[in-house]
């Protein structure tokens, strides 16, 4: 597996693996227009093609991921703790001294992921998330200190 950092020029695979990973996914010009507000930027994950990618933003001390979608044959190979290490390296280098995200209280195995990787419970958005005909299911915020490394 590969990482490098994603250009807009990606955002159309970026959408497709976003589409394999998620119900409801983003589009390539959203992905393409966040990669390209201040502060933005995404790392992928190549293997015999994009299996993966992280998107977020570093700005004002903090930085925040966005999204990360790893297509689902890829999951539990360790593409998701690999990003998120990535970003969080670069987020440090932008000056971040935390790293903030959302998660659907039901994500099971993305909690434990962001636990795993050092992430703490910060707060919650009661319906967060729409599930079409099934009620919204709840966010939680994690936070990550960037400087120190997860246990």
């Amino acid at each position: 597996m590969r990482l490098r950092l994603a250009s807009a020029e990606d955002a159309p695979i970026l959408a497709e693996v976003h589409a394999r990973a998620f119900d409801a996914s983003w589009a390539a010009p959203d992905i393409a227009r966040l990669m390209d507000i201040m502060g933005g930027f995404a790392f992928l994950a190549e293997e015999d093609g994009v299996i993966g990618f992280l998107l977020a933003r570093a700005i004002g001390g903090e930085a925040e991921i966005l999204t990360l979608a790893v297509a689902p044959w890829a999951r539990r190979r360790g593409v998701g703790a690999a990003l998120v290490a990535a970003a969080a390296e670069a987020a440090a280098a932008r000056e971040a001294g935390a790293l903030f995200l959302e998660v659907a209280a039901d994500n099971a195995a993305a909690l434990a992921l962001y636990e795993r990787l050092g992430f703490e419970r910060a707060g919650l958005r009661k319906g967060y998330y729409g599930r079409g005909d099934r009620p919204a299911e709840d966010a939680l915020i994690l936070r990550r200190t960037l400087n120190r490394p997860p246990a």
